[in-house]
């Protein structure tokens, strides 16, 4: 299939097939098409989200042993890999809070494992949400869960809900895929903004997995769609699959801008500084607990800061939101 073609038609605003976005992961990392691609994909994002750059964070409220024990996670219960098992307190949470917002954020999110009980997160949510100024959005990043607790979270005052049916689920992890779906239409059905993600990408994930992800998420109409590769973390189980490359990274979040067609931001994670010619105006900055990290407190190992983050989008040239800080 001709990559020209296939570009071409998404100039025209053809939704593209699994064909056509299996043909463009396809395209030679090295090669001219590579290029067109990515300079399609970085004109829309330019031209459609009016070169908008935009910072989230994630504080991770617990460190403990997770019994969905994903085979990539740091946290997995059959390989707790963190240098700490805790929990934060409310307080804690509140003051970080507030610093993330002093620093200049859009959307805040708040991570925990699966176990994390759903009623003393609630009570978390409604606690930041009292200090949260109303053009910052909060995002539940949390396990599993039905249409009640959605609308138990909307009430708490989350505006969206990140959740995905992960790469090979059910497999590397022990969540059903079904489940995963159930909860994915409980954020929907409940009003509540949905982001999607394919992660973790790792070498041994063929195209057409990552495609159907890609899919999927349009099939949500995403309006924040993200790309994550998979961090190598050691002592679990994946770690010998290594990772793959930024400039692989870089081309899947092109593809998924051109395929997903998201309506407010793309994301690629971790932070990769070529991804943002790519088509990607979107990164975190995340506290607490990583599930892509040993060191528990993540701000003093791989996550980012806020102000590192503001650093790669506008030395990418996105115009970030002079309001928040």
């Amino acid at each position: 299939m001709k990559i020209d073609g296939i570009l071409n038609s998404v100039r025209d605003g053809k939704l593209l097939d699994k064909q056509e976005a299996v043909s463009l992961l396809n395209v030679d990392n090295t090669s001219d098409d590579f290029y067109k691609l990515i300079s399609l994909a970085n004109e829309m994002t330019r031209s459609e989200f009016n070169n908008k750059g935009f910072i989230f964070a994630q504080i991770g409220l617990n460190a403990e042993p997770c019994s969905v024990n994903c085979k990539f996670c740091s946290m997995g219960k059959g390989h707790y890999a963190m240098d700490g098992v805790w929990k934060k307190d409310i307080d804690a949470i509140v003051s970080e809070a507030k610093t993330l917002i002093d620093c200049g954020i859009d959307d805040l999110f708040l991570m925990t494992t699966a176990d994390y009980p759903i009623s003393q997160f609630l009570d978390v949510g409604k606690r930041v949400r009292d200090i949260l100024p109303d053009n910052i959005r909060l995002v539940a990043n949390i396990g599993d869960f039905d249409y009640d607790t959605a609308l138990k979270l909307k009430e708490a005052g989350f505006t969206g809900a990140y959740h995905i049916k992960r790469l090979r689920e059910g497999i590397d992890t022990t969540a059903r895929p079904e489940t995963r779906i159930r909860t994915l239409d409980s954020i929907v059905k409940a009003g509540l903004e949905l982001y999607y993600c394919v992660e973790p990408i790792g070498p041994e994930h063929t195209y057409e997995e990552i495609a159907d992800e890609m899919l999927r998420a349009r099939e949500y109409n995403v309006g924040v769609m993200a790309v994550m590769r998979r961090i190598p973390v050691k002592d679990t189980p994946l770690y010998e699959k290594g990772q793959i490359s930024p400039l692989e990274l870089s081309k899947i979040a092109a593809v998924a801008r051109l395929v997903t067609r998201p309506h407010r931001a793309m994301n690629v994670h971790e932070p990769v500084q070529m991804s943002l010619i790519c088509g990607v105006n979107q990164l975190y900055a995340e506290v607490g607990a990583n599930p892509r990290d040993d060191v528990s407190n993540t701000e003093q190992s791989r996550g980012f800061t806020v102000e590192g983050v503001r650093q790669m989008l506008e030395d990418a040239g996105y115009e970030m939101n002079s309001s928040a800080y």
